[in-house]
């Protein structure tokens, strides 16, 4: 398995809102082309009513198949709805909630403790909350689109990168 970082500018994970040097890993043969994701900020708003000092923001993502989110956590409050293909997802640290439905009218899925792995699938989203560690991979053969909607204090990085010795080991 290669492992590589995708570099800081343009689209490339680090945009993704995944953080800053994540890695990214894939099968792949010997210098073949990097399994990417890829981020589209479509919008973004710094002080907005009722969150001053924040930056609240929408992203599309795409993670192609074979990629791997390395573990990471967020700065703030993140929403992560999925709609198409099939997200991998497993928390680390602290607890996640897995919903379907229109938000107003959301229906929680499972809540996601530590050391489960869950599939998230094209109308289900991801409530991931400040600090709560986690990383996922598109296992199958078709690109995972996600949107997501983070809520931030001004000037922090969307995601940061969790070194392995901070992640507890798989439970058996």
């Amino acid at each position: 398995m290669k492992r590589f970082l995708l570099p800081a500018a343009g689209l490339s994970l680090v945009a993704a809102g995944f953080g800053a040097g994540l890695a990214v890993s894939a099968t792949a043969a010997d210098d073949a082309a990097p399994v990417t994701v890829t981020r589209q900020s479509l919008a973004e708003v710094k002080n907005p009513t009722g969150g001053h000092g924040r930056t609240l923001g929408l992203s599309k993502v795409v993670v192609m198949p074979g990629a791997e989110l390395a573990p990471h956590h967020h700065p703030g409050s993140q929403l992560g709805y999925v709609a198409e293909g099939v997200l991998t997802y497993t928390v680390d640290t602290k607890r996640a909630r897995l919903m379907k439905g229109p938000g107003d009218a959301a229906t929680l899925v499972e809540v996601i403790k530590p050391g489960m792995t869950v599939k998230v699938r094209p109308g289900h989203w991801l409530v991931e909350e400040q600090g709560e560690i986690h990383h996922a991979t598109n296992a199958g053969d078709v690109p995972v689109v996600i949107y997501l909607s983070t809520l931030l204090k001004n000037g922090e990085p969307a995601a940061i990168p969790d070194p392995p010795e901070t992640v507890p080991p798989p439970r058996d």
